[in-house]
């Protein structure tokens, strides 16, 4: 894709129509390549917890914690800050390009050069080590920010979702192949430079766009605080996400670290998927729609209610075999993960439901607002922290489901305040679904009481309890939801939108879509790039 034409001006490509159709498609790839990536997230993390311990996993999450940020600069600012601007050029993406760069330059040296202090901190010369091979990952993923924001804005997510289905392939493959030959915490070193390295090089094959030196560019400036504001936002919360692990590690051991990591990962991987990696396709179709609050609030909560009935759901049933399914992950010695994350599961999702408040405020273009909300998170969020502490990881994990439950409601209303957008609807949208997985949830738990008081041991049993369950509360979570709302309508809704995101899927099944349904469809659908 060039997205540049002969004069400097950004290729816009479809029209409104167009647009609409692009969206839907984007949200469809997006969530498609998002089950794969979770496939191979899946496939990584059954074969490295059987060639590496949870003190190896301990030692890169040290360094992680902190280098993780760092890369973040640029990935989460300037990416907003091209898909919000009405207009762009060759000269001004250029300038763009450069101080992304620079800035990852700069920091990669000042984050190898830290590593000694990192090694103090924690008490581990491994770190210092550690800390000076990742660095690279902070210069080398600049490289790829405007190339990747560029085919965004064009609407390309099958572009960019193929690219990060194979670097993240790469990655697992690298990882795998050195912890097999016994490299240890180096095998998940190796395997973190190759995906930003493999992002970077697909990005530029594929968007054929090659930086102009840098000049004097109205607007520039402009996108920069924008990009600051938003980068600014996504610190914070970051550092919300990882004050737990600094706390863990700090208090008690790598072990102990290893293990809360392991039940933590599988904890977010749902927002991840289902929020996180769709965040870009919802905010450039939402920001079409600002200046028609009621177009806006229609979409905003069709979606939203689509998100409640998947997540609600999927939070309750994980929370129910999720012990059983950690244990067939990873295999002998992190049953302490499994208990973990069974006081993680409650939480998932609101949390689900908790990260969207972000596309309101970067869809009215209030990422300042965005940021003012991540200091009250952040306060709550470590207070919790420090409270439970002293109960250990399980304690942290009972931390982080009581803060979403606690922030999600002024979120939503300090969000919605600007356009005058409630949180009245926001309840009517999601209670239902709360209601129906903690009906059905509390009837499994009954089942699990009566027909597995001493559950057998085994791969074999594990994956019998699972299904079960599963299957069990499935039926009933259903059940629950077309009685609340009187009817089929929940499940229709979801049907109506298969059509038009699956690739093929109007020729599938055999319809055309509705006029109203290709932003509905784009509702339900930014890497990391939110929370």
């Amino acid at each position: 894709m060039k997205p540049f034409d002969e004069s400097g001006a950004f290729r816009q490509g479809a029209d409104s129509g167009g647009i609409r159709q692009l969206a839907v498609r984007g949200a469809g790839v997006t969530m498609l390549s998002g089950g794969l990536g979770f496939t191979v997230q899946m496939v990584a993390t059954v074969v490295l917890a059987r060639l590496l311990t949870p003190a190896d996993y301990g030692l890169v999450t040290m360094v992680t914690t902190f280098s993780l940020l760092l890369l973040n600069v640029g990935l989460n600012g300037f990416t907003e800050a091209i898909l919000q601007r009405d207009e762009i050029n060759h000269s001004l993406a250029s300038n763009l390009f450069w101080i992304n760069v620079a800035v990852g330059l700069l920091l990669s040296i000042g984050f190898a050069a830290a590593g000694s202090l990192l090694a103090k901190f924690y008490h581990e010369p491994r770190v210092a080590h550690v800390a000076v091979a990742m660095s690279a990952t902070i210069f080398i993923t600049s490289t790829s920010v405007l190339h990747l924001a560029l085919l965004k804005r064009a609407m390309c997510f099958s572009v960019v979702s193929v690219n990060e289905i194979f670097s993240r392939t790469v990655s697992v493959a690298v990882s795998i192949a050195l912890g097999w030959a016994g490299w240890g915490y180096w095998a998940l070193v190796a395997g973190a430079i190759a995906l930003p390295l493999t992002v970077s090089t697909l990005a530029w094959t594929r968007c054929r766009w090659i930086p102009r030196f840098p000049r004097r560019v109205d607007g520039t400036g402009a996108m920069v605080r924008f990009a600051t504001n938003v980068f600014a936002r996504f610190s914070l919360n970051y550092s919300t996400r990882n004050v737990d692990n600094l706390l863990v590690g700090w208090r008690f051991s790598t072990h102990s670290l290893g293990f809360y990591k392991r039940a933590y990962d599988l904890f977010v991987l749902p927002s991840n998927q289902l929020v996180s990696n769709i965040s870009e396709v919802v905010i450039s179709a939402l920001s079409r729609w600002k200046r028609d609050q009621v177009q806006y609030r229609r979409y905003f909560l069709r979606g939203l209610s689509v998100l409640a009935f998947v997540g609600m759901g999927l939070g309750a049933d994980l929370t129910l075999v999720g012990k059983d399914l950690i244990c067939l992950l990873l295999g002998p010695g992190w049953e302490m993960s499994g208990r973990i994350f069974t006081v993680f599961g409650p939480g998932i999702g609101i949390m689900l439901i908790y990260y969207t408040h972000g596309w309101i405020h970067l869809s009215i273009g209030r990422a300042d607002r965005w940021l003012r909300w991540g200091f009250i998170e952040i306060a709550v969020t470590v207070l919790l922290f420090l409270v439970a502490l002293r109960w250990g990881p399980t304690g942290i994990a009972a931390a982080w489901t009581a803060s979403f439950w606690i922030l999600i409601l002024p979120a939503f209303w300090y969000a919605g305040k600007p356009i005058e957008f409630g949180v009245g609807p926001i309840i009517g949208a999601i209670w239902k679904y709360a209601l129906a997985s903690l009906l059905a949830g509390g009837a499994c738990a009954w089942m699990i009481h009566e027909i597995y008081p001493a559950a057998a041991s085994g791969a074999a049993a594990a994956i019998v309890r699972i299904l079960t369950i599963s299957v069990f509360f499935l039926v009933l979570y259903v059940g629950a939801v077309v009685v609340l709302h009187g009817g089929f309508e929940p499940l229709r809704q979801i049907a109506r939108l298969l059509p038009d995101m699956i690739p093929g899927g109007r020729l599938i099944f055999g319809r055309r879509s509705a006029p109203e349904e290709p932003l509905a469809a784009a509702g339900v659908a930014t890497s990391g790039v939110l929370d």
